[in-house]
């Protein structure tokens, strides 16, 4: 059975790898200079924000029920409340590079204001960065000036500069995975197709009656992909929130019963998965401009 280590601080993070805590809120470290192995099969409970560049195929990480076996140059994030279990696979001695940091460490910079726009935090581990070798150069160039400043006395910039060289990380973080959904185009344009049949089949189903309103989770769940990374890809290649198009498929039948045939308004609200007939008019009308009334009567 695997062992169960929950990280709370960098201190703990540290001592699990033998390595020295230069900094109470953010330590880099590197596997070829770990001190220390940690149990070969484990279950890690974050409480801390972590990204690491894997450098070696050294073992299979489970996030939920999905597995990754790691490939060469990848980079991997976890998020404070994330459980990853981590089990190795044959003898390859695992190679990577990590930054890891306290929640502390942001609160009250830029970087704590605007943490939640790295969506990647919330993406499943088989939605993990792949890495070109020149990207690779800048992710280690960006982890060795956080670990330079880490290694300068302590002073009323530290906090503000370390922060900032995070915030530079994640934006290239960020950057890379457009690159990656640009490549990976093809393959997000299928997952496209079938969000779309999903909608369709929804919607032509009694499941809206039954289950109410669809959500962006019901879709990405049925496309194998995190909710995070699921709503990111659909605004990549079509401009629109994951829930915005939900919300247009919804408009586009809503004035397919209201023209095609005599159902009432409150009607056509239960039948399309809405509690409330009054939530359905307020939303027909925002995207609209007419209330379901007002639109039968301007069409006829």
């Amino acid at each position: 059975m695997a062992d169960v280590i929950k990280l709370d601080s960098i201190d703990q993070y540290n001592r699990l790898y033998g390595m020295e805590t230069l900094h109470p809120l953010v330590t880099v470290v590197d596997a070829a200079e770990t001190t220390q192995e940690p149990p070969a099969h484990m279950v890690l409970n974050y409480g801390l924000y972590a990204l690491y560049l894997k450098q070696t195929k050294c073992g299979d990480l489970r996030y939920g029920k999905q597995v990754y076996d790691y490939q060469e140059g990848t980079v991997v994030s976890f998020a404070p409340g994330q459980v990853v279990e981590v089990q190795p696979t044959g003898t390859v001695k695992p190679q990577w590079q990590a930054l890891v940091f306290h929640p502390d460490l942001i609160r009250g910079t830029t970087l704590g204001q605007e943490i939640k726009q790295y969506s990647f935090f919330a993406y499943s581990s088989n939605e993990a960065l792949h890495l070109s070798d020149e990207e690779k150069d800048i992710y280690r160039d960006c982890l060795a000036k956080i670990k330079l400043e880490l290694t300068r006395p302590v002073d009323k910039h530290s906090k503000r500069l370390i922060a900032r060289n995070i915030e530079l990380l994640l934006d290239y973080c960020m950057r890379f995975y457009e690159r990656q959904f640009n490549t990976r185009s093809r393959v997000n344009k299928g997952a496209l197709v079938k969000f779309e049949e999903l909608l369709d089949a929804y919607f032509q189903s009694d499941q809206p009656e039954a289950q109410g309103l669809p959500t962006v989770k019901y879709f990405a769940d049925r496309v194998n992909l995190s909710p995070n990374y699921f709503g990111d890809l659909v605004k990549k290649e079509t401009g629109r929130t994951a829930q915005e198009y939900i919300q247009n498929k919804l408009i586009e039948i809503a004035k397919e019963e209201i023209l095609g045939s005599n159902k009432s308004v409150s009607e056509i609200a239960y039948r399309l998965g809405f509690q409330y007939p009054q939530h359905f008019t307020r939303i027909f009308k925002k995207n609209v401009g007419y209330t379901p009334t007002e639109y039968r009567g301007a069409q006829a």
